[in-house]
């Protein structure tokens, strides 16, 4: 008699958790637990809070015949009986464990206000709120985004675009990016007529504005919160072993350094303690690797070690402008960078890249590839929400 398939449970159905089932489905029975019964695009939640795309997919386009889709959220993982517990009371078990539970935004923040008075927009819900709010907001009222990374300045020309007066308060426009890029990004929010208020650092919020830290009060009728991205607590409470943002420690196969049941992929996993930068361009081939890790262990086999070569960054400025900066195979910046209408199709064209490249795994598992060709750290003295994207 043959043996039975083994039993696989994915946790999350982000970029990573989605790409990595589909490749498994030929060789295991899946599982996948999400809390939402539909896919989210994360890169576009500034498209939806800004009312110009509605940031989901249907999981029956992404998932592989097999793929069974259980929408809970995980609480715990117990390792010793290979069991995970569901917040609806339900228990699974799994012979492999890919935990895949990505990044989210934590709203605690030493500064006054934020909890009560600005929007985040890290996760769908929020993303519909601030919808919803601006959708009730007047469009002369003064709408201050919070935080100078990707996200802020995708948010702020989204709104901008749309006539609405943007204010943009932080501490650096851009700081992963070069200077040349930062430089064509601010000749962007002056055509937008976003103001933009630089080397700032905010010490409240309120129902009617924002003050600094040298004294200025600005008034806003909507602020938006871009900070404070981090990851669930999920493997640290489960007993896992994590790194101090708590992503899941890992060695280069993925494999948690704990249990060689469980691999680890996305924004959530941290190999030899040196994580990727959160991004779908890393999220993509992370589950690739997780995936062909467990597919090695079921066949008895050595995993591969992580080798994930990148290509650049892509910001959008609006729906008519951006700026793409091209990088190396390790992440560090070249000095080339495309801008305009070219960058804003550039931009464009890798979201539905990556789409296609969920859709084309659940189809054909194992047709999807990656860059290789070497991997750098995210830098330790930028804030975590800055290297989002």
């Amino acid at each position: 008699m043959s043996n039975p398939r083994p039993r696989l449970v994915v946790l999350g159905g982000g970029f990573a958790g989605t790409l990595a089932a589909g490749r498994l489905s030929r060789r295991a029975a899946i599982t996948l637990v999400n809390p939402r019964p539909h896919f989210v695009q994360r890169t576009r939640l500034h498209q939806l809070a800004a009312g110009n795309h509605e940031a989901t997919e249907n999981y029956r386009k992404l998932l592989g015949k097999g793929v069974e889709l259980l929408v809970d959220t995980a609480t715990r993982i117990e390792s010793d009986t290979r069991t995970v517990r569901l917040g609806s009371g339900r228990a699974i078990q799994y012979d492999y464990l890919l935990y895949a539970v990505g990044s989210t935004a934590t709203r605690r923040s030493t500064v006054p206000g934020v909890e009560e008075f600005a929007y985040p927009i890290a996760e769908y819900e929020h993303a519909r709120h601030l919808r919803n709010t601006l959708a009730n907001t007047d469009r002369d009222a003064v709408v201050t985004v919070v935080g100078g990374g990707l996200t802020g300045l995708e948010t702020a020309s989204e709104l901008a675009e749309q006539g609405r007066r943007v204010r943009l308060v932080c501490r650096v426009v851009g700081p992963t990016l070069t200077e040349n890029t930062r430089r064509a990004v601010r000749e962007r929010l002056s055509a937008l007529r976003v103001e933009v208020v630089e080397r700032a650092r905010v010490t409240r919020v309120g129902p009617d504005g924002l003050a600094l830290e040298d004294g200025t009060v600005l008034p806003s009728a909507v602020t938006v919160w871009t900070g404070g991205f981090g990851v669930p607590e999920l493997a640290r409470s489960s007993g896992f072993s994590t790194d101090s943002v708590g992503r899941m420690l890992t060695d280069e196969t993925l494999t948690s350094i704990d249990d060689e049941r469980v691999v680890a992929a996305g924004d959530c996993a941290s190999p030899s303690g040196d994580p990727l930068r959160m991004a779908c361009q890393s999220a993509l081939p992370l589950g690739v690797v997780a995936a062909d890790t467990i597919l090695s262990r079921i066949a008895g086999e050595e995993p591969a070690k992580l080798d994930v070569g990148f290509n650049g960054v892509g910001v959008s400025l609006g729906r008519r402008s951006g700026v793409v900066q091209l990088h190396r195979r390790d992440d560090t910046p070249t000095d080339r960078t495309f801008t305009g209408r070219t960058a804003a199709f550039l931009k464009d064209l890798g979201l539905k890249s990556a789409m296609a490249g969920l859709r084309t795994e659940a189809l054909w598992p194992g047709t999807v590839r990656f860059f290789r060709g070497g991997r750098h750290p995210v830098d330790a003295t930028v804030p975590a929400e800055e290297n989002v994207r």
